[in-house]
């Protein structure tokens, strides 16, 4: 009897608290001895003991059963079952029972509390041990992988990134983002990275202030409820990699020798000169420049000295050159030069002659005194050709009838055409014709009626500009409208065209006819932000309502500054003006742009009607044209109809309006009014 612990046994507390310590303590055997005594103690029983369950196999264990004068109470919580109390020695009443069901329901509530306890311990040691697993990985892997809240600052910093970037973690973690990179003003990742993901090839700087280039990918950081929390950054040293593209991109686009530009190169930089060349009514002028006398030098003294005189020709046409001009070295000893800020080609001339007498001084290489010299042909943009390739050609034909036709051939120059000096006087004549045309009432203007092909009812009329020489009679369009758009001229014709068919349409709204839409053509070059301005004025002087008018625009109006565009589009809508696409499928609108524009109507252009219904293309590109009008939206009209086999084809494949000959040719405003009142139902 001296194990058992001797407590007073009303002293339920006191048990109580020796129970919570031994849960706290102890385990196995150790715990049950304990329970036993704690069991013994309260209810003064020489015998008593814990029975527990097997902790391996809780659900297999045998209820307990009382054995003769013992008195048992099992242990359960929740459902679990944790074993039971067994006690005997003596005889027990409900007292005794109250008590020891206490005991156990108290012992089940600390077993199952402690167990919990256990496994929430043992779950976030796991979970350490996970992260600490994870984290080492992250350290061990040769990529950058470093994490940002949604403010740009850095949450974590792993081993890759420190031998990357030089930074420790604990100097990087907490640091905004920015200060890692090369150009303070360049944004933190957008709206788009932060949705789904985004890779690129960004430049970073290290601790060492050195500068080095980077794969960088970002994903979301979501948190448990998938919500975003920030950026995962992944990146990746490719230095060398843009080192060894940018060596390749040397030795495809410059000459090894020289340096320069070789012909592929040149030709994609004229081409991208001359959009600008066109857009600031310049002229650009291609140069083809052949040394003379170079194989002499190259056969007689070898080709490392040949080699040394090309770089230094090289370096003087460089120094002779503006800083804008292009140089390139073709091959062997051809060299070409490109002007894009010129405004007469005339100064190609003076160009051309610089070059010539930078060769005049001789070239000393290993003392050899060496003279060369150029012949250079001349091709002068947009006459000779609209693109670089076909420039290039025309002014190495042009070099070779300098090279052939001049007694000194060092300081020959050509231009391409041989008629090119009696072709400019010819424009000039056309162009000082024009001007005059504008202030003495030469032009004139005649419309060409619209017709909708359901109902035979004209809906418009075109106004189109002809100029009435006092020597070459009725002068049609082609002969000087191209001439005007490359002079700039063609502004004050789109001026005057409006002005005299707003001027027409309130002669017709005053005489009672109902109003239907004049059509006026608008050139790239009066597409500008006063346009709007310009039509409200016109619209307002002859109080003409803007239902009247219609400007059709070309594609190529619509390829530069979009946004700029449909600004000017919305004004011009905004005044009860109709804008129609003129010439549609001839230019390269972009149809993810095409349903952005305002505009009402698209029109097939002449070149793909002509062949209807004969020519598979042609019927193929107007159903075309037709079909996407209609998911669009806009109505369409062909132009140049002139058949009834043309008619019925579009007829059949939805075309809502047609214009052409087979309809009316254009007429003067009096005849036009004839018809009007005569033949002519409006719609």
């Amino acid at each position: 009897m001296s194990d058992v612990l001797v407590l007073p046994t009303h002293d339920f507390v006191a048990c109580s608290a020796a129970l919570s310590q031994a849960v706290l303590r102890l385990r196995g055997d150790a715990l049950s001895e304990e329970l036993g005594r704690i069991v013994r103690a309260l209810l003064a029983s020489p015998e008593g003991r814990f029975l527990a369950v097997d902790p391996l196999n809780p659900n297999g264990a045998e209820p307990c059963r009382a054995p003769p004068g013992k008195l048992v109470h099992e242990i359960h919580t929740d459902g679990a079952y944790y074993g039971c109390y067994e006690v005997g020695g003596r005889d027990y009443d409900d007292e005794d029972r109250r008590k020891l069901a206490g005991l156990a329901t108290l012992t089940g509530t600390l077993l199952q509390v402690h167990s919990l306890a256990r496994r929430a311990t043992h779950a976030y040691a796991g979970i350490e041990a996970q992260l600490a697993h994870q984290s080492q990985i992250l350290d061990q892997i040769h990529e950058s992988v470093l994490t940002l809240d949604r403010m740009g600052y850095i949450t974590s910093w792993n081993g890759g990134a420190e031998r990357l970037f030089g930074y420790s973690s604990l100097e990087a973690v907490g640091q905004s983002i920015l200060f890692l990179y090369v150009d303070e003003d360049e944004n933190l990742p957008d709206a788009f990275a932060e949705g789904g993901g985004r890779m690129m090839e960004v430049q970073r700087r290290k601790k060492s202030g050195e500068i080095f280039w980077a794969s960088l990918s970002l994903t979301p950081l979501c948190d448990l409820e998938e919500r975003p929390v920030g950026l995962i950054a992944y990146l990746t040293d490719i230095t060398e990699r843009k080192l060894a593209e940018e060596r390749l991109h040397h030795l495809a686009y410059y000459n090894e020798l020289t340096s320069l530009p070789n012909r592929t190169l040149f030709t994609r930089l004229v081409d991208q000169a001359l959009t600008v060349v066109q857009r600031n009514e310049a002229t650009g002028c291609v140069l083809f420049i052949d040394l003379n006398r170079f194989k002499l030098v190259n056969d007689t003294l070898g080709r490392r000295i040949g080699d040394e005189l090309l770089r230094q020709v090289a370096a003087r046409f460089r120094a002779t050159l503006r800083e804008e001009d292009v140089v390139a070295h073709l091959a062997g000893d051809e060299f070409a030069v490109g002007l894009f800020d010129i405004r007469q080609h005339f100064e190609a001339t003076t160009v051309a002659q610089k070059l010539q007498s930078a060769l005049d001084a001789p070239f000393l290489i290993e003392g050899h005194d060496l003279r060369v010299g150029a012949s250079v042909g001349i091709s002068v943009f947009p006459q000779d050709g609209i693109e670089a390739d076909t420039l290039l050609r025309n002014a190495d034909i042009a070099m070779a009838r300098a090279k052939q036709g001049h007694a000194n051939p060092d300081h020959s120059v050509a231009f391409y055409s041989l008629d090119m000096n009696q072709g400019m006087h010819e424009r000039m004549r056309i162009e000082s014709g024009l001007r005059h045309a504008l202030g003495h009432g030469e032009l004139l203007l005649y419309y060409q009626p619209k017709f909708e092909i359901g109902s035979n009812r004209l809906i418009g009329a075109e106004a189109l500009v002809r100029w009435a020489h006092p020597e070459r009679g009725l002068v049609p369009p082609i002969d000087f409208i191209p001439l005007a758009e490359t002079t700039g001229l063609i502004v004050q014709v789109g001026e005057w065209v409006l002005e005299q068919a707003c001027a027409q349409a309130a002669v017709w709204q005053r005489a009672g006819l109902r109003p239907f839409r004049l059509a006026v053509n608008v050139s790239a070059r009066e597409f500008t932000e006063s346009l709007p301005t310009r039509v409200a004025a016109t619209l307002a002087r002859y109080e003409l309502d803007g239902c009247w008018l219609e400007l059709e625009i070309t594609e190529s109006t619509l390829m530069h500054d979009i946004d700029r565009v449909i600004g000017i589009m919305d004004r011009i809508n905004a005044l009860g003006v109709a804008l129609s696409l003129d010439d549609f499928g001839t230019g390269y609108s972009s149809l993810s742009y095409l349903k952005r524009f305002p505009i009402h109507t698209l029109k097939i252009d002449r070149s793909f009607t002509t062949g209807i219904p004969q020519d598979a293309s042609d019927c193929a590109i107007a159903s075309t044209i037709i079909s996407i009008g209609r998911q669009l939206g806009h109505r369409v009209i062909a132009e140049g109809v002139e058949t009834l086999e043309q008619l019925e084809f579009l007829r059949a494949s939805g075309c809502d309006e047609v214009q052409g000959y087979l309809y009316a040719a254009p007429l003067p405003a009096a005849r036009f009014e004839q018809c009007l009142r005569e033949n002519w139902l409006l719609v």
